[in-house]
């Protein structure tokens, strides 16, 4: 895979000292055109960036060095920590998002993805359950990169996470918060609780976005917090 260094963005800062990258987050574009998407991350007014930007054909940009703070989280939360932009790394994948047509993420683009994560990962210690999308660690603001993203493919080849499907017949806790806390999200008020299980199911059930504490979603929560807290 080659990656093309030929367009910088400005937009970036030093990491604060003794931060760990611990933490890869993947986003959509959400914008008409790839074109109108690099312009923006490369344009200083608009104060955003990302490591790198996925075209569908498969090219790769690297837009900001990994030692570098891109700004591509915003305001945003995952398992304790609110300033994301200091310990992720992040990809931005071209697709016009829900807003703009979304679409499937082409298998060229999901290949130049699975390697350059990968390679990531061989570079910095970044957990499993790290590898989150935008709207898990921001789920009353964004979406991306949504429910056609294949993140049980990526799993299959090692990069993240995916539920077993073994666990079934869970009853709904009286605490549903207290189980998407115990995974990363922020999740204390009714709202947030109510956006983030929406996020859970983008990322984990993506054949259902409605929200609730069912027993399927309740089950793929369970058995995700039982191999990341059960590993040890």
């Amino acid at each position: 895979m080659k990656i093309d260094r030929s367009q910088r963005s400005p937009n970036h800062q030093p990491r604060p000292a003794d931060t760990p990258i611990d933490m890869l987050v993947l986003h959509y574009t959400g914008m008409p055109s790839a074109e109108a998407a690099l312009a923006r991350l490369c344009d200083p007014a608009a104060e955003v960036s990302a490591h790198y930007l996925i075209h569908q054909d498969g090219r790769v940009l690297a837009l900001v060095d990994e030692d570098r703070r891109a700004w591509h989280a915003g305001q945003s939360f995952w398992r304790g920590q609110r300033d994301i932009n200091s310990r992720s790394i992040g990809i931005e994948l071209v697709n016009p998002g829900h807003e703009f047509g979304y679409q499937p993420f082409p298998d060229a683009q999901m290949d130049s993805l699975t390697r350059l994560a990968g390679q990531i990962l061989d570079r910095h210690p970044i957990p499993a359950r790290n590898l989150v999308g935008h709207a898990d660690i921001a789920p009353q603001r964004k979406q991306d990169p949504g429910e056609l993203f294949a993140w049980q493919e990526l799993a299959r080849l090692g990069i993240g996470l995916w539920p077993s499907e073994t666990n079934a017949g869970i009853q709904a806790p009286r605490d549903v918060g207290a189980l998407l806390r115990r995974w990363g999200y922020q999740a204390a008020e009714p709202a947030e609780i109510s956006a983030a299980m929406v996020a859970f199911q983008r990322h984990f059930r993506p054949s259902c976005l409605d929200g609730q504490a069912d027993a399927e979603s309740l089950a793929r929560l369970a058995s995700l917090l039982a191999m990341v807290e059960n590993s040890g």
